[in-house]
């Protein structure tokens, strides 16, 4: 009589317990977000890099604009607001916003990203400056009487910080670009724009420190 050895091969077959998916979606989990925050870290710098050249570029458009025309221009940074928007001294020496030039219009960065204007203790910074004359700086000061725009109500316009003139000087200012992310693995990134008494500008980073 023939002795039947017991079917082992199917006694040690089995498939995974749910405890072993549940970790294996977990360790999948796991490296998926670090390839996400990675990414997103990359996407964030490339975009701030990208925000920052876009206002240099800007800027010294503003600043050929301002020579090709003759006119007195000014830059204003809003840091509250992550936002920067230039304007126009007009005949009356008031400022004026730019309604035909959109590229010259109020631009905001997107909300991972904020600005800091720097306009002291500049490492370029000399005593003798055009824009260190008081009168001068006050004969550019906004007016008093508020400015017109289009058919909206009289409209207090703030002045800007930074002047452009026609004879290509510049107020000397530092911006910063910045990303601090409060969550997750990413780094913080930073891009600095100098403009030195006329353009172009200079631009820094990106930078570990700002």
């Amino acid at each position: 009589m023939l002795c039947h050895q017991p079917n082992t091969w199917r006694t040690h077959t089995r498939g995974f317990t749910l405890l072993e998916v549940m970790m294996v979606l977990v360790i999948m989990g796991i490296a998926a977000s670090a390839i996400v925050f990675n990414a997103a870290g990359k996407n964030s710098s490339a975009e701030l890099q990208k925000q920052s050249q876009r206002f240099e570029v800007v800027f010294n458009m503003v600043a050929d604009y301002a020579i090709l025309n003759q006119q007195t221009l000014g830059l204003r940074v809003e840091p509250d607001q992550n936002s920067y928007h230039f304007l126009r001294l007009d005949d009356n020496q008031q400022w004026q916003v730019m309604p035909d030039a959109p590229l010259f219009a109020d631009y905001v960065l997107p909300e991972d990203f904020k600005l800091e204007l720097n306009l002291d203790d500049l490492p370029w910074d000399t005593e003798e400056n055009l824009f260190s004359n008081d009168l001068f700086n006050e004969r550019l000061s906004v007016s008093e009487d508020g400015v017109q725009i289009g058919d909206e109500a009289e409209k207090k316009l703030e002045p800007p910080q930074i002047l452009i003139l026609p004879s290509g000087d510049i107020t000397p200012f530092s911006m910063l670009f910045a990303f601090e992310p409060q969550f997750g693995n990413q780094q913080p990134v930073y891009f600095r724009i100098n403009g030195e008494d006329s353009t172009p500008l200079s631009h820094e980073g990106p930078l570990d420190v700002p």
